[in-house]
């Protein structure tokens, strides 16, 4: 029997492995099974190669439980270890001084396990003692058993062993018995070890059998030792990509579209990637790509390996030129993720662009659920974007679909303002604003539905990138102010008129939490609408893209809404309106009008005479007769705001046409909706 201590350097590896590497913990499974399948894979290689002549027989890794002496046992058959090769590989570990070692990795887990070759070491996180029973395939070798109780101090000894290859003993510790639990070993085997090239035993399988599951003798192999990616695609048929997607997401519904990687040079790179059916929850389709290194799998936090738009999509990334055991900043600093990454954008691009040209009614008729991967790509990875431009689509409300440049062709003649600039006109509801989409369309324009959670920043994007080209909602104001031609109509009021509807119409604008209305005069003809409802563009896109992504844009979100009524001064209804409120209020207004006038052409004569001093130079008189008549025009125009106050208070067709352009909108609701209901009955009689 040999002993010894195991060499490291620092004072105690052990601890090191139960305080940092505790909550990643589970790993171990993987580490002792993905060597077991490593063994297991260099015998066959021995063997193809001549250098082992001796039977392969069963090439399986064999996974087992005893509750009874609480042992967890990890087996193969594949070269085993002679005595000199455990001393060598197992007994001596050397890193840098410990206080180095603890503060450059005490955070990350992976990193210690990969920089420092302690995969083997990761079964102490969970055992009192780890034992290895080992025989070489080497002609002659002696078996020998390894045991440690997770101290520096090991003993080494001959013992008897039938077959070649190695058993990993582990035993486990009071804190981890639930290691000794067939569900817990079962969910981490389906976790880590689902795709290892080698089969996987795990007990028996069971059937049903007289009423009740009864073990077979049929090993229960866990893994599928060759999952769709590592095939040739051309070997590969469409239901053998669905079945493989059903093997990774057994409740998942199918995917759009799948991509299958395969490279091997300037770097190895396989996978399958899916276009997986969306809903409008990002965070909830993130994290669904696994990552493997030759079919042992990583994590499926793919941040930094695939560009972040491509973390929405599903499926497998299996690349050795990605180490097992990584670091987050070694993703983001090594070179060849980099190139993989760069290469997956351009590979996903080709392949949308290949389906868009030889499919491309079904690449329309699956857009709505591709838009979102799409449009985040272009919004977050400039290459991705100049690809995507050709694929990306606009739909309308007629539900046709167009390319940019299609688009463009279509509208450019006719949807171009004064000034030069091509106006695209979108809506994000078409049942809300469909009174505007009407509108629009009776002027022989188009409009798009933009009702994507990315299609505000789509359109902040492309106009930037497209010159003299403007994206506005189409409910953003009426429709001659939004394309604005040189024959625009002029209101014909008088600056009386627009004062009184103005006073007469904010009077019984509703209030409403954190909304603001303003009264504004347009000629839209005699056959639009007597007032309509806008929401200036930019304020209106400002908070919409607040809200997704707060920030310094949060700003905005905290702004309250403000809103335009819109009055058409060709409408009877404003017409007669102005004819009522001059006829009821005339008696009482001319006066005030009349003294306001006084006063004003006083105010005016003392401004002209002064009109080339400073301010010091003008007669206090003079300043104080200006002040008293301009307190007194400031009561008389109050005295004249309570007038129309009272006659809108009075007039029901004033909250009338008010609430119609509210409910055009839907934002009549609750009371004041029941409100307008009576209203109108009253008006029917």
């Amino acid at each position: 029997m040999k002993q010894g201590n195991i060499g490291v350097t620092s004072e105690n590896i052990f601890p090191v492995i139960k305080k940092f590497l505790y909550s990643d913990h589970e790993i171990f499974l993987r580490e002792i099974v993905s060597n077991a399948v490593d063994a297991t894979q260099k015998l066959k290689t021995l063997a193809s190669v001549g250098e082992f002549k001796g039977e392969i027989g069963e090439a399986v890794v064999r996974v087992k439980i005893d509750k009874d002496a609480k042992t967890l046992t990890i087996s193969d058959r594949g070269i085993g270890m002679t005595a000199e090769e455990i001393d060598k590989y197992i007994n001596q570990i050397a890193f840098s001084g410990a206080e180095e070692f603890l503060d450059k990795y005490k955070d990350d887990a992976n990193a210690i396990i990969g920089h420092f070759g302690l995969g083997f070491y990761s079964s102490f996180m969970v055992s009192k003692k780890v034992e290895i029973i080992s025989k070489s395939y080497k002609e002659g070798a002696k078996a020998v058993k390894w045991s440690c109780e997770g101290n520096p101090d090991y003993t080494m000894e001959e013992i008897e062993k039938a077959d070649r290859g190695t058993d990993i003993v582990l035993y486990i510790d009071e804190e981890n018995e639930n290691f000794l639990e067939e569900g817990k070993i079962n969910e981490l085997l389906n976790k880590y070890c689902k795709f290892l090239a080698i089969p996987i035993a795990f007990g028996k399988k069971n059937e049903w059998k007289d009423g009740k599951n009864v073990e077979t003798d049929e090993d229960n192999i866990v893994n599928n030792t060759e999952p769709a990616w590592v095939k040739k695609p051309a070997d590969l048929k469409d239901e053998d990509y669905s079945k493989f997607y059903r093997e990774l997401y057994p409740f998942g519904e199918d995917p759009l579209f799948h991509i299958h990687l395969n490279v091997d040079y300037p770097f190895n790179l396989t996978g399958i990637l899916y276009f997986p059916k969306v809903k409008n929850n990002i965070e909830l389709q993130r994290n669904k790509i696994q990552l493997y290194c030759n079919q042992v799998f990583v994590t499926d936090s793919v941040e930094g390996i695939v560009p972040d738009f491509l973390t929405l999509l599903h499926g497998v990334i299996d690349s050795p030129d990605i180490p097992l055991n990584v670091s987050r900043s070694y993703l983001q600093s090594d070179g060849n993720v980099k190139k993989i990454s760069g290469h997956i954008t351009k590979k996903v691009a080709d392949r949308l662009q290949e389906i868009f040209k030889a499919e491309r009614t079904e690449f329309e008729n699956k857009w709505d659920s591709l838009k979102i991967f799409i449009n985040y790509g272009m919004l977050t990875d400039e290459k991705f974007y100049e690809r995507a431009v050709k694929f990306n689509l606009f739909k309308n409300t007629d539900g046709k679909y167009f390319t940019a440049e299609e688009y463009k062709a279509l509208t450019e003649p006719n949807q171009t303002d004064k000034d030069g600039n091509l106006i695209y006109l979108y809506t994000n509801d078409t049942e809300q604003q469909y009174s505007y989409i009407e509108a629009a369309k009776a002027k022989g324009y188009d409009v798009l539905v933009f009702d994507g959670q990315f299609d505000v920043h789509m359109a902040s994007m492309l106009e930037q990138k497209n010159e003299k080209t403007r994206y506005v909602r189409v409910d953003s104001d009426v429709i001659d102010r939004i394309i604005v031609k040189d024959d625009s109509s002029k209101v014909e009021l008088t600056a009386d008129e627009m004062n009184a509807l103005s006073k007469v119409f904010s009077a019984e604008t509703p209030e409403m939490k954190d909304t603001n209305f303003m009264v504004t005069f347009e000629s839209l003809g005699a056959d639009a609408m007597p007032m309509m409802v806008t929401q200036q563009e930019f304020m209106r896109r400002m908070k919409e893209m607040a809200a997704l992504q707060g920030g310094m844009m949060s700003f905005y979100g905290q702004m309250p809404d403000s809103y335009n009524l819109v009055v058409n001064t060709d409408h009877e209804l404003i017409k007669s309106l102005i004819d009522k409120i001059s006829q009821d209020t005339m008696a009482q207004v001319a006066p005030l009008n009349s003294e306001i006038s006084t006063l004003q052409d006083t105010v005016n004569k003392i401004n002209e005479m002064n009109k080339d001093k400073k301010d010091e130079e003008i007669a206090e008189a003079d300043k104080e007769i200006i002040k008293e008549n301009n307190d007194k025009i400031s009561g008389l125009n109050s005295k004249k705001d309570e007038i129309y106050k009272e006659f809108a208070k009075q007039e029901d067709m004033v909250r009338q046409i008010i609430d119609l352009a509210l409910l055009a909108n839907n934002m009549l609701k609750g009371e004041a909706l029941s409100k307008f209901v009576k209203r109108s009955t009253s008006f029917i009689k």
